[in-house]
């Protein structure tokens, strides 16, 4: 009993459990099923969207072309399967993480992995933007009164996401397993028993009217929607970009975790287009095509209402993919010295802070310029997304021709056939898009390029400078050491600062600036009552600045060849407000001293009670 208590004593206590969790193993990451609800929502909820935007381009030729949406859906789920194989193999090949950027860091160079990461940078936020802006939209579909609101819902949605991923991804997949849960049972619910209607239960919307045909059935419209529709496929890559969030072993878990979303939400757009096609839908006002659905296939009552409110919660959740991916990501750019290395810092949570407090400032800033709008986000969206897939495939077809193993034939055929196609729907969908707002990523994407290569430029200027790497010669100090302790009056932290600076060795001396002359006399009078041990030099000041006549002194001991330290004192108050009732000059003056001085600035804390 004396031993258990005595290793009581010893333990030091954390400040978060969380904490302790996490350093007793990997009992709090992520299962197959956990990293399914936290990293594949953004995948899943591309069935409100997706369908969508294939109805949107085939009604430009007549509502007689939106039976095309279903071999539309078809190809796209054929490209689905080649890029959840492909990923299985990235998981593999990089268990670190990282996705395209780490693929093509590895097996293309600098330059196509810093567009990588810029068009990962950008997917990850737009996945948020989106993701939000549709729910909200789901939401409204619902209940119409709300439409006039959906940035208010979308950014008070974000607040709570970034709330709960704060805790840690982990912690975060517990709280969105019920609700992808009833998204998945819901959705197969519709599409099961929509099919099994001869006709819709109830139509909703504003009517159409007769539709504008711009365009004729052809190999391009049909590559216009495939293009369209392809933004279904977004999130697919999250699983390959957080592989060190999953339990041991975590590639294998990964990897079912990645097989049975390619599974489940091929499945889903299968059956949404068997019923779109069904129900014969059109795209009506005010209400999404997947509303639409529900409606005909459980009217408007009780069951109309769960759908859909199971499908706004978990578009709002989906957003997580890019709160478990984004981070992990800056956390390997900032390694590779290309963000600043704040982004590889985590918390004790244990999250990247950093990386999580700037996807919701970024996120927050896109969904206020386009005001929650979904379809002004999905172009710019799926041709990020279009980028990385495309760079991702390309990689690790070097990856095989350069290992030669066992079988690297067909899966070097098989990732470059996928690299071939998002290759083509991606310059399809820039063509399409390019006035509507996809532009923009001429913008964005040389800008993040930009940033990435100066700030990688800065630290391997500082390296240099620093000469980081190298073994130093063995240090050597003949310079007479002064520690400086500035004063301002006699108390107990003069006491304390004193004792301090005795301690660090070499002289010592008390330094007070002459700004008041009375205050002046009288503390030099006190001074030689108390006589501490240790002279006070009275510096004259006629600027009447305690900054400005201590810099100046420092400067002038330094260049007659002292080494010098300056020891400031700072109290620390029990509660933060009564921080601001003290005079603040310490901080000032500690950083006036390290930018215009070569001293060795140090501080002694005091703490009251």
């Amino acid at each position: 009993m004396v031993d258990i208590e005595q290793r009581r004593i010893q333990e030091p206590r954390m400040a978060d459990r969380r904490l302790h969790r996490h350093q007793r193993g990997d009992q709090f990451r992520l299962t197959a099923l956990g990293g399914l609800a936290a990293l594949s929502l953004d995948a899943l909820t591309s069935v409100a969207y997706g369908p969508e935007s294939i109805v949107l381009v085939l009604i430009t030729a007549g509502s007689a072309a939106v039976s095309w949406t279903l071999p539309v859906t078809m190809m796209i789920t054929g490209l689905l399967a080649v890029l959840v194989l492909s990923y299985r193999q990235v998981i593999a090949a990089h268990p670190d993480g990282g996705g395209a950027y780490a693929v093509a860091k590895t097996d293309l160079g600098r330059w196509p992995a810093l567009l990588a990461a810029a068009s990962l940078v950008v997917d990850y936020v737009l996945t948020v933007a989106v993701s939000l802006a549709a729910g909200a939209a789901s939401l409204a579909s619902a209940f119409p009164i709300l439409n006039g609101h959906l940035l208010l819902v979308t950014l008070v949605g974000l607040g709570v996401l970034t709330a709960i991923n704060l805790v840690g991804v982990a912690e975060s997949a517990k709280v969105l397993m019920g609700p992808t849960i009833v998204f998945v049972a819901a959705t197969v619910a519709v599409i099961v028993v929509g099919l099994s209607r001869s006709h819709p239960v109830a139509v909703i919307g504003d009517e159409p009217g007769p539709p504008n045909i711009t365009a004729v059935v052809g190999i391009l419209l049909l590559l216009r929607a495939f293009a369209a529709g392809c933004s279904s496929l977004t999130g697919v890559e999250a699983i390959a970009n957080a592989v060190p969030s999953f339990r041991t072993p975590a590639v294998k878990r990964a990897q079912h975790t990645e097989l049975a979303l390619g599974a489940l939400l091929g499945a889903l757009l299968i059956g949404m287009g068997l019923l779109i096609d069904h129900f014969h839908t059109v795209p009506r006002g005010n209400v999404t095509v997947l509303a639409q659905l529900t409606a005909g296939a459980f009217g408007t009552g009780w069951a109309f209402y769960l759908a859909n409110l199971s499908v706004v919660v978990v578009l709002a959740l989906a957003a997580n993919t890019s709160f478990g991916g984004l981070p992990v990501l800056l956390s390997l750019l900032a390694k590779d010295h290309r963000v600043p290395h704040a982004f590889g810092m985590r918390s004790e949570r244990p999250v990247f802070r950093y990386g999580v407090a700037a996807l919701a400032v970024l996120a927050a800033i896109v969904l206020t310029i386009v005001r929650a709008d979904t379809h002004r986000l999905l172009p710019v969206f799926a041709i990020g997304v279009f980028i990385g897939f495309t760079l991702s495939q390309a990689g690790l077809v070097r990856h095989w021709r350069r290992l030669r193993e066992p079988g690297w034939v067909w899966r070097a055929g098989l990732n470059g056939f996928g690299a071939i196609l998002t290759a083509v729907a991606g310059v399809v969908l820039l063509i399409e898009k390019f006035h509507e707002g996809a532009w923009l990523l001429l913008i964005i994407i040389p800008a993040l390029l930009f940033l990435f290569d100066r700030t990688e430029r800065y630290y391997r200027g500082i390296a240099k400078q620093l000469r980081m790497g190298r073994v130093p010669p063995k240090p050597e100090s003949s310079s007479p050491a002064l520690v400086l302790v500035p004063v301002v009056t006699i108390s107990t932290t003069t006491e304390l600062a004193l004792e301090a600076a005795m301690r660090m060795g070499g002289e010592v001396r008390a330094v007070a600036a002459a700004i008041e002359p009375g205050s002046t006399k009288k503390l030099s009078s006190q001074w030689k009552i108390w006589n501490p041990g240790v002279p006070l030099t009275v510096l004259p000041c006629p600027n009447r600045s305690l900054i400005a006549t201590l810099v100046g002194y420092v400067r002038k001991m330094s260049d007659e060849g002292h080494h010098v330290t300056v020891l400031l004192v700072q109290v620390d108050t029990p509660r933060w407000w009564q921080t601001i009732l003290h005079n603040p000059r310490g901080p000032f003056l500690a950083a006036a001293l390290r930018t215009r001085t070569d001293a060795v600035v140090a501080t002694l804390t005091v703490h009251l009670h």
